[in-house]
């Protein structure tokens, strides 16, 4: 295992971003040993006010900056996380336990996010014509104006990638930000900050707290302009109700109990390794990684035996390189919600196909990759998202049986259908009650495609990140009609009286010419 090029001193250094005025620390533990890491600052609600403020005024010349501005700082900051890599694919491994090959989809993600933003802002923002109610007599322009103060919520799972997913949008719209980061994930996220104020985003611009949610996150939705939440759908619900409230926007990305349809003319063992990763990654703790299999039963013994025995040879680790497939759970809590759905699964008469073990040996918090089977609807994993280490097999006759309980969950974030035939799995996938959905793939081609929209239907969220959708959403459009003088509209009697004719007649002509 190469050694990290972290330090005590890289980390005080970092922390010493968090907006904090009181000596209150948390010890932050690892995944790999479950030993201290780093002290971690704790923000208050007066921390929280405090950021706002000083939010809102570096906000106001940033958005006079302008766009031409703001894409050279973006894209100085893309050019200095990429420069900055090994040390940021250290940060993401030691708080989350992941592999550094999922370390790594994080890092280009962030890139990825942050390269978009900056150069389709200035396309996706600028202001432009609109056909007039009237023409000749006026003319109507669009433009956009930023939000103001967005306040970003982001979890630990993948912390530097959702929080590129939220914060670089929002300061490529000309927005500031002011983001509760949370505990497990700090570290990771004051890195990829520190890469933007080095690049030029002027530090009050973007602002780090951290602390509890009943204060410190119950401020920032309190006071921001926008707000933007990844995380349960309990807590989500609640972020709503009081954006609502306020007559604040709102994007809102809850959990998901992600299903994958394997279709009869699939490669059992290509299919069986695509499963694998989809189920597996970040040892299931990815809001849209997979948690159902629905396998078509012409295929499922050969694609089960391919799976188990992909899971059984799969190499598990927290080394700093890429010799891992699958890495460790990053918490003792999210064991404990593991081995409850396990225990309460087998109780009820589930079968373990493969995995099922703690495994201590490789670390406090690590977890054999567990396939069951014979899942059942009273059961915890059937229908709550274990966010964790568990999959649930199930075997259907037919492609619409597949369709029907992928279909039956209160959640829709995403989906995935293998397939050999590009057609079939494009109908499957029009059929399927979700806002991202893979063929041939888990999670990866729509998580990753930035110029795309990505969100959840049903109780997985509200609202979307990424594309011209993620900008859109932290700005206000603005109409502005001027009177051209060249045809003055009525304001009397009879005035109106005198063009009634003229007006209906226009009208009709608009309608002939297909004119909106």
């Amino acid at each position: 295992m190469r050694a990290t090029t972290a330090s005590p001193e890289l980390f005080a250094s970092l922390t010493d971003d968090v907006v904090a005025s009181g000596t209150e620390t948390v010890a932050m533990p690892t995944p790999s040993t479950g030993e201290g890491l780093y002290e971690l600052p704790r923000s208050n609600a007066d921390d929280v006010r405090d950021a706002i403020a000083r939010a809102r005024l570096a906000q106001l010349a940033w958005a006079r900056a302008g766009f031409a501005v703001r894409r050279r700082v973006l894209l100085r900051a893309h050019d200095l996380l990429l420069d900055r890599r090994e040390l940021v694919l250290d940060l993401v491994q030691l708080e989350s336990g992941k592999t550094r090959g999922q370390a790594l989809e994080e890092l280009f993600q962030a890139a990825s996010v942050t390269r978009y933003n900056a150069l389709a802002a200035p396309r996706v923002l600028r202001g432009r014509r609109r056909r007039a109610g009237v023409p000749v007599a006026t003319t109507t322009r669009l433009r956009y104006r930023p939000k103001g103060v967005a306040g970003v919520i982001t979890p630990w799972n993948y912390a530097l990638s959702l929080a590129a997913m939220d914060v670089v949008p929002a300061l490529a719209a000309g927005c500031a930000v002011v983001q509760k980061a949370d505990d497990q994930g700090a570290l990771s996220i004051l890195a990829l900050r520190r890469a933007f104020i080095d690049a030029g985003v002027p530090e009050a611009l973007w602002a780090v707290v951290t602390g509890p949610a009943s204060e410190v996150g119950e401020t920032l939705t309190d006071h921001a302009d926008y707000i933007c939440f990844t995380g349960s759908t309990a807590t989500g619900r609640k972020i709503a109700e009081k954006a609502g409230r306020r007559l604040v926007g709102s994007s809102i990305e809850l959990g998901g109990k992600n299903a994958m349809l394997v279709l009869d003319d699939v490669d059992p063992e290509q299919a069986a390794a695509d499963a694998a990763y989809a189920c597996f990654s970040a040892m299931g703790q990815l809001c849209v990684g997979i948690e159902r299999v629905y396998v078509h039963r012409a295929v499922a013994d050969r694609f089960t035996r391919a799976l188990v025995g992909r899971l059984e040879t799969s190499t598990l680790g927290s080394g700093l390189d890429y010799s891992s497939d699958f890495g460790s759970l990053a918490s003792p809590h999210q064991l404990g919600r593991v081995e409850a759905h396990l225990d309460d699964a087998l109780a009820k008469g589930a079968t373990v196909l493969t995995g099922g073990r703690h495994r201590p040996d490789l670390g406090p918090w690590f977890f054999q990759p567990t396939v069951l089977t014979g899942v059942t609807p009273e059961m915890l994993v059937h229908s709550e998202e274990t966010f964790g280490a568990i999959a649930s097999l199930y075997i259907v006759d037919t492609e619409e049986e597949a369709i029907l309980a992928a279909n039956a969950s209160e959640y829709g974030l995403n989906a995935s259908v293998l397939t050999r035939s590009t057609r079939r799995g494009r109908r499957v996938a029009d059929a399927l009650e979700a806002g991202s959905i893979n063929i041939n793939e888990g999670y990866r081609g729509t998580f990753g495609s930035v110029d795309a929209p990505m969100g959840g239907m049903k109780a997985s969220g509200l609202g979307r990140r990424n594309g011209p959708e993620g900008l859109l959403r932290f700005v206000e459009p603005v109409t502005v009609s001027r009177s051209t003088g060249l045809l003055q509209l009525p304001r009397t009697g009879r005035e109106f009286g005198v063009l009634a004719g003229p007006f209906v007649l226009l009208a009709r002509v608009l309608r002939a010419l297909r004119r909106r």
